[in-house]
């Protein structure tokens, strides 16, 4: 296993969350951008810097972040070097799958941990590039979950 490089929280305001982080712990965030996956409409925003960071969703209630009219922390993200085979290992452990993003042609996953009343999200590495681009320009390269 390898370190995860985000924690995920989905709020009611996205705008409201971001200032309260800000006044209690001085975190800074990247420009938040809109979103959709599916049928379902959503804002994010990453916080600024080097992993691991801090992501926050705003989104309408039954969709893949369940339900959102209050603050809840939702999932810890990890990169995997393959999805498909990450899922598999991850269910055969008994963490059901919760959502899948890649029949929307998003190579992500969320796994229901019921331990910690959360999930666990696997990103497909390939991507890491992209969000390196759009969300931490210039920052490093990090750690993968080898499925092989």
């Amino acid at each position: 296993m390898t370190g995860w490089y985000h924690v995920c929280f989905t709020v009611p305001v996205l705008e409201a969350a971001m200032a309260d982080l800000t006044a209690a712990a001085g975190v800074r965030w990247s420009e938040p951008a809109a979103g959709r996956i599916g049928e379902w409409d959503y804002r994010i925003v990453f916080t600024a810097g080097d992993a691991p960071h801090i992501e926050l969703i705003e989104a309408p209630s039954g969709g893949p972040w369940g339900d959102t009219s209050t603050a809840g922390f939702h999932h810890l993200g990890f990169w995997s070097s393959d999805v498909t085979a990450g899922a598999s290992r991850l269910t055969a452990a008994g963490f059901p799958e919760a959502f899948s993003g890649c029949p929307y042609g998003r190579a992500f996953v969320y796994h229901r941990m019921d331990s910690l009343g959360a999930q666990i999200e696997l990103v497909d590495a390939a991507r890491q590039s992209d969000f390196l681009a759009a969300w931490n320009p210039g920052g490093a390269a990090m750690p993968v979950i080898s499925e092989s």
